[in-house]
């Protein structure tokens, strides 16, 4: 726009000084044509002069004029090379966020963190991650000429997921030999002894990134795995049904955020570091609450510091109470949305910035309604805190709390709810809620950037005072359960961010009410493929 202002001024100039000369020339005509010759003698020098002058005063101002147009298009051509620098350098580090970010979202209850930053790590290590990573990258720029996932509304998808191998051993009996959790008795049918292999824990997902709705990022994404139970033919077992696990749709503002679909316990975030067990999150019915429950919440960040924040969260879930449904396609109310209410449940969470990491400190509260028929009500409930401590830059504790009644639904009291002191179709049979409180704890040691070590140990007891006040009667298993404690040490290593093994060691120990334990000891290996 400069550069054609100046070319407009040029010429306007060169105009006026055209019609000048001319000007001169005729006005120089008329006088000699009309004056006598001595007055042509005298007036054609003065004019001539002031002629010259005007010339000069012009050309001045046209070489004023053409500096500044050189200076404006030297100006305008350096703003030009900085503005492709700066998008060079833009692309560039938009090619490298997006090599370096990790790929499955679905995974995120693997909970493999990051290593310690670049500058931490010796040479050789930064070298192989520069290889790797522009490695990913040159297969990014590839996958430009490769057919894209498209969806129906023209916006972007991806794909996502990991394919899962596990190979097992084990000694005792369990309740679910791909991912157990209860010790079991004694079987005269089965030895205390198994191994198998299963993909039935890998994972596929699909996210949706769509248009910003009244200032908010709009998404989604739904979650599946193949741990949905095994078709009734020969060797079934190999042949897992894919199951639905999560699946979200997302507002995200600033500093707020919608959530509403069927997702995790936000008031239980955390969960132990484990490909053992991804069907089923470690060390559940040990401590660790869980479900996948459908809910809509509301999240809101505050930003206290440069290093500290604040974070609220609130909403409503299907009050779940952990009763089988039958078999068939009819659906019926659970014992919790019998009530005809939703579950209420609230977190509040502190972090602060140590060293590059977080310290989190998060408190969560959970409330439900449950009509076990004949109008015999009972209060659903858990308050619990969690706990994300960095221990320099090599070591990280998480642990998780809770204390609650009838949370069987939620996997607490080890999956057992209510208890009944007679016929559970008789009306005057008397049913409470099952109190409980329970717990884990995890060490993590972040060896390499590649290599981690997680040790972790975690245990749900419910309470056996209420377990002998109505004589063990439970609704979930035969004889009631009083404790079960989990324990794991693993090793998981990651050659490249797309490659996964990890070697894991288990034991569980089940007691029953007034009796003795069941204990068994278990060995898993896992291949995952994370894409």
């Amino acid at each position: 726009m400069r550069g054609n202002h100046g070319r407009k001024c040029i010429l306007t100039i060169s105009a006026a000084l055209f019609w000048l000369i001319a000007a001169c020339d005729t006005a120089l005509a008329q006088n000699a044509d009309t004056a006598g010759p001595a007055a042509q003698e005298f007036a054609q020098p003065t004019d001539l002069a002031n002629v010259v002058t005007l010339l000069k005063q012009l050309q001045a101002q046209v070489d004023a004029l053409n500096a500044q147009v050189n200076g404006l298009k030297i100006q305008q051509q350096a703003e030009q090379a900085e503005s492709a620098e700066m998008r060079k350098d833009l692309a560039l580090a938009k090619s490298q966020l997006a090599a370096l970010e990790n790929p499955v979202k679905g995974t995120e209850a693997m909970q493999v963190q990051p290593g310690p930053p670049a500058a931490s790590t010796s040479s050789p290590e930064r070298i192989s991650r520069l290889e790797e990573n522009q490695q990913m990258i040159d297969a990014k720029i590839t996958e430009q000429s490769q057919t894209k996932v498209e969806s129906s509304s023209k916006y972007r998808l991806r794909l996502s997921g990991i394919v899962l191998f596990n190979l097992y051993g084990s000694r005792g009996n369990v309740d679910n030999v791909d991912y157990p959790q209860l010790a079991t008795p004694p079987s005269p049918l089965f030895t205390d002894a198994s191994f198998g292999g299963s993909l039935r824990q890998s994972q596929l997902g699909i996210e949706a990134f769509g248009p910003t709705i009244l200032g908010a990022r709009t998404s989604a994404d739904v979650q599946f795995d193949f741990a949905g139970g095994f078709p009734q033919t020969p060797n079934g077992t190999s042949f897992g049904i894919m199951r639905l696990r999560t699946g979200t749709v997302r507002f995200d503002w600033q500093d707020t955020s919608i959530i509403g679909g069927q997702d995790t316990l936000f008031f239980s975030p955390l969960t132990p570091t484990s490909f053992a067990t991804l069907a089923v999150p470690a060390l559940a019915y040990a401590g660790n609450l869980w479900s996948w429950t459908p809910q809509v919440r509301v999240e809101h960040r505050f930003t206290i510091s440069d290093t500290s924040k604040l974070s609220v969260q609130g909403g409503i879930l299907d009050s779940l109470s952990g009763d089988v449904p039958p078999a068939g396609l009819d659906r019926y109310p659970s014992w919790g949305e019998n009530s005809g209410q939703p579950a209420y449940a609230a977190r509040v969470a502190w972090s602060q910035k140590i060293q590059g990491q977080d310290l989190v400190v998060g408190f969560g509260g959970y409330y439900a309604r449950q009509d076990w028929g004949f109008h015999r009500n009972i209060d659903s409930w858990a308050s619990m805190v969690d706990l994300t401590l960095p221990l320099g830059t090599k070591f990280e504790l998480t642990t998780e709390f809770y204390r609650g009644r009838a949370l069987g639904g939620l996997g607490g009291g080890i999956g057992q709810s209510t208890l009944w002191n007679g016929s559970f179709i008789d009306p005057t049979t008397e049913i409470e809620g099952l109190n409980s409180l329970g717990g884990w704890a995890q060490l993590k040691f972040k060896a390499t950037p590649k290599l981690q070590f997680n040790g972790a140990f975690g245990q749900d007891n419910p309470y056996a005072s209420d377990l002998r006040q109505y004589g063990g009667n439970a609704n979930l298993y035969g004889a009631p359960i009083a404790r079960n404690q989990s324990a794991f040490v693993n090793f998981i290593f990651q050659p490249r961010s797309d490659i996964v093994l990890s070697l894991e060691y288990r034991k569980i120990r089940t007691y029953l009410l007034d009796t003795n334990s069941n204990s068994v000891n278990l060995v898993n290996f896992s291949v995952g493929y994370i894409f």
